[in-house]
């Protein structure tokens, strides 16, 4: 059977045993994963398997998805209150999964996908201690068959480990506890003998934010939303050279729904990272973009002098309605012709989705998005380096749940994203995953 490994390092009702702090307070953490079966033709038969930080087995559930279908499972009845470990979700047939972190109940927010494999290194690309009031932390999931020892190394020097971490089982690392100075921003490369994935939450004063650590980089980025003083979103860029010479990086901005063309140009020092977009939509340093200017699009790394490989995660943030959150920039190169997406909304208690897809071929392509037990559909054609943006709310059913399939023709090459939203409660009800390609 296929075996699919979500990192739930937090789950029902329960405060972590590592502090976590938001404006001095305790976080109370749980979780819910949302499981996509991608073969259209035949249920898919899947075993839940929930381990303990130690390695043992909490409990399993065999369930089926049906074909072409999506399940959602939260609240986690299947383990106890106080559960803190991670998840290995195996298939015989094709699937994906998202998993989403509240905090104290509505108040905090996010989301991050499943893993499919992992990898002996894994860079993490921003990472924080007391940063006007953020902090970080980490778990990192074996994925493997034996018994490994995971090496943390931080971009100041500073160092950690995770020792006999067993199979399927995770370890936190909470920057907040570490020898990093106050005010520190950075970033980390993990090691281990057998392979493991990364998932990564940004806590601050009133929201949340996960990313997922990168196996691999590349020297062309693709990011398919892009937020600029936009009804009070932001969003900041973090990009990390993963490699051993100082990089000039250019990225380009090209709006979709609102906003004009830009560049903005910083060098990357080797194995360090800098932040894009925030200061070049508010500023205009380091671009051509105009400070203030409303802007809704994408954005694509179109220069890397010194041709390092690269990662980006991108922040989204409301300050003032306390909503923020994060995904991963895509790897052009691993676009496909079919992006899959397990959980779409419409009206579900005042949740709703919206996505952004990016073509980020060479040839014009005509996306065609389908919706599970509707016959609703989206439709639009985008050139080289565009984006679409359609929202859910009000368009599909009151109430629904369920997954997405979006299609190019013609050779197109896409990679998507899905923010999750609720705009009636004031906590940070804000969530955004990465499409999977397929």
């Amino acid at each position: 059977m296929k075996r699919l490994n979500l990192l739930l390092a937090i789950t029902l009702l329960v405060v972590l045993a590592i502090p976590l702090t938001a404006s001095g307070q305790g976080i109370t953490y749980n979780a819910g994963f949302q499981v996509q079966n991608l073969d259209t033709s035949n249920d898919a038969t899947i075993q839940i398997t929930f381990y303990n930080q130690d390695g043992s087995v909490a409990n399993t559930v065999d369930d089926t998805i049906p074909a072409g279908g999506s399940k959602t499972y939260f609240p986690l009845d299947a383990v106890s209150d106080g559960f803190n470990g991670s998840v290995v979700i195996s298939s015989d047939r094709d699937i994906r999964a998202i998993a989403n972190v509240l905090g104290n109940g509505l108040d905090y927010g996010a989301s991050y996908g499943g893993f499919t494999a992992g990898a002996t290194t894994v860079y993490v690309p921003l990472l924080m201690r007391e940063n006007s009031g953020y902090n970080t932390w980490f778990n990192v999931q074996n994925t493997g068959t034996s018994a490994t020892t995971v090496n943390i190394t931080y971009s100041d020097g500073v160092t950690a480990s995770c020792t006999n971490l067993q199979p399927g089982a995770a370890c936190t690392l909470d920057q907040s506890t570490e020898a990093h100075a106050s005010g520190w921003v950075g970033s980390a490369v993990v090691t281990a003998t057998e392979p493991i994935a990364i998932t990564v939450m940004e806590v601050g004063p009133t929201t949340l934010f996960a990313y997922s650590g990168f196996t691999s980089g590349s020297t062309d980025v693709a990011m398919p939303l892009i937020n600029a003083n936009n009804a009070g979103y932001v969003t900041g860029v973090q990009i990390m050279n993963l490699g051993s010479t100082d990089t000039e990086v250019t990225v380009s901005y090209t709006p979709s729904l609102q906003g004009t063309a830009c560049t903005e140009t910083k060098t990357i020092p080797a194995g360090q990272s800098e932040t894009f977009a925030l200061y070049a939509f508010a500023t205009g340093a380091d671009s051509t973009c105009t400070a203030g200017e409303t802007f809704i699009g994408s954005a694509r790394i179109t220069g890397n002098s010194a041709n390092q490989d690269l990662v980006a995660i991108v922040n989204q943030l409301n300050s003032g309605a306390n909503k923020g959150a994060a995904y991963e920039g895509f790897d052009p190169s691993s676009a496909t012709a079919t992006v899959v997406m397990p959980l779409i909304m419409d009206r579900n208690s005042n949740y709703w989705t919206g996505f952004s897809v990016a073509n980020v071929g060479t040839v014009t392509t005509t996306v065609n998005c389908t919706f599970s037990n509707s016959s609703y559909t989206v439709s639009e054609e985008l050139g080289p380096g565009e984006a679409m943006t359609a929202l859910q709310n009000g368009e599909i059913a009151d109430g629904y749940v369920g997954s997405a399939t979006c299609t190019a023709s013609a050779g197109g090459q896409i990679v998507g994203i899905v923010n999750e939203l609720n705009s009636v409660l004031t906590g940070d009800a804000f969530l955004v995953y990465d499409a999977f390609n397929q």
